[in-house]
């Protein structure tokens, strides 16, 4: 895998499901071999208080970026969250582009710490997350591994076509 290359995406997973109208639809490129990086602007389908992105909405993003950065050093490491803690240090804005990061602390094979943020246009950290994750069992894995899943590297421009195809049929 490429150090900077685009993250393979699933069609209906909420946090980067490219066919799902009512997710995030994140694309995260690897930032080396253990760490990940996402733009992201949330709107207000993702409302907390006025303005203000609601509290799940940030941990999920959080949560897509922890188990990203495994994937970083190889695309078919899936791993479950076992544990996250989020600290949420400022209301994170919506319409607004957030950067969002994740990165590997310590990988001991089975399970992995890792650690995220959403950091706002002025490098300010809204909130940040570390979280252990334990690896998907192999049988498991093959038998998530179906043509419905998805799991592939969409390229951008046909993910943006796919998007607006879903919001348009959403719409209807």
């Amino acid at each position: 895998m490429r150090p900077d290359g685009l993250q393979p995406n699933s069609r209906r997973c909420f946090a980067c499901g490219l066919e799902n109208a009512h997710g995030l639809r994140l694309r995260f490129f690897n930032d080396g071999q253990s760490a990940c990086r996402a733009t992201v602007v949330l709107n207000d389908l993702h409302q907390g208080y006025p303005g203000i992105a609601h509290g799940g909405i940030v941990t999920a993003v959080l949560d897509e970026a922890l188990t990203r950065a495994v994937l970083a050093g190889d695309f078919r490491r899936l791993m479950y969250t076992a544990r996250i803690e989020v600290r949420f240090r400022q209301p994170t804005p919506l319409h607004t582009p957030l950067h969002v990061r994740g990165r590997v602390e310590k990988d001991r094979g089975r399970i992995v710490t890792a650690t995220a943020e959403i950091i706002l246009p002025d490098g300010a950290i809204a909130a940040e997350a570390n979280g252990t994750l334990v690896a998907i069992p192999r049988e498991t894995l093959m038998q998530m591994d179906t043509p419905e899943v998805g799991w592939q590297v969409y390229p951008l421009e046909a993910a943006d076509d796919q998007a607006s195809q879903v919001s348009q049929a959403s719409q209807a």
